[in-house]
């Protein structure tokens, strides 16, 4: 694979110049603001009819009529809960139509320990298996639309954590925020790997982005001050959620990605495998393809779980 020519300062809107997605749908999870939106307000400037998939429609109202402004393509909005099955479900039977772009982007960071009705941890269910069941029901839609693209949202911290099959919920183990947001990280790109096996012959290729880090966002909500503080005087380099979108967009459009799956990209090309004391790159354990098998048997039985339930 050839570089892409663009680096981790290059922003979403010069990745995505002169490409032409008119005609092309796309639904950008949690768009209403952040890297979401500025992802939506790319793909939008390029002609793509683009559906902001937000919890707050209201807020998602409010994006669309600013990517709307700027003489974009159709923008829609529909409520999606990713924490809500019955929300994922709704939102998929809704849609009517090809898929040509999902983006899972919408997640949630360092809760405090929380549990969704299921009993599933909180950001393991929103940023996995909220992603998972949307994909999945929505995967006849992205079949039809041949050379469809999926782009997994992952990060830097899934370095932290491989999933732990035998306590994913942390029912057993002491609850470490740090620890379930990075194995929920990991799962994003282990559905990449898997998804990218089981629907290469659909012709819809799957892959997971780190974007960078962004401060600002509503991602860090749940972040107090001093570690707001002491990531922001950490040596670290922060990027504005224009550069964080940059990699999704790539990702999404770039034509030399058509048949590309089951990778993890980061500032806008492959990432190379993390060297253990150094920063960066993708873990061997995200991409462990048993591990993504098996995500894959047990995402599968909590959506059955919670259907007989």
């Amino acid at each position: 694979m050839t570089g892409s020519g663009f680096t981790a300062q290059s922003t979403a809107a010069e990745v995505v110049g002169g490409i032409d997605l008119t005609g092309r749908r796309a639904v950008v999870t949690g768009a209403a603001s952040g890297i979401g939106l500025e992802t939506a307000r790319a793909l939008a400037g390029a002609g793509a009819e683009v559906t902001l998939a937000v919890r707050d429609t209201a807020a998602g109202e409010r994006a669309a009529a600013g990517i709307a402004s700027g003489g974009a393509g159709r923008v829609l909005v529909a409520p999606l809960d990713l924490a809500d099955q019955r929300s994922v479900a709704a939102f998929a039977a809704a849609w009517h139509g090809p898929l040509h772009v999902l983006v899972n982007n919408a997640g949630v960071m360092m809760t405090p320990q929380t549990r969704t009705p299921e009993g599933w941890e909180l950001q393991f269910a929103t940023n996995h298996l909220g992603h998972f069941a949307l994909a999945t029901r929505l995967h006849p839609a992205l079949a039809a639309a041949g050379r469809a693209r999926v782009v997994s949202l992952s990060s830097v911290a899934h370095l932290r954590s491989p999933v732990h099959f035998d306590d994913v919920h942390f029912h057993d183990r002491p609850y470490d925020a740090g620890l379930a947001y990075a194995q929920s990280k990991t799962a994003n790109v282990l559905f990449a790997v898997e998804a990218g096996r089981r629907w290469a012959a659909d012709g819809v290729t799957v892959n997971a982005v780190h974007p960078g880090a962004v401060l600002g966002t509503n991602l860090s909500r749940h972040l107090t001050r001093e570690a707001l503080d002491a990531a922001a005087s950490g040596g670290r380099t922060f990027k504005t959620p224009q550069q964080g979108a940059a990699t999704v967009v790539y990702v999404a459009t770039a034509p030399g990605l058509e048949r590309v799956a089951g990778r993890y990209f980061e500032d806008c090309a492959e990432a190379h495998r993390h060297i253990p004391g150094t920063s960066g790159g993708v873990a061997d354990h995200a991409l462990d393809p048993d591990a993504a098998a098996l995500l894959w048997r047990m995402s599968l039985d909590c959506l059955a779980a919670d259907v007989r339930g």
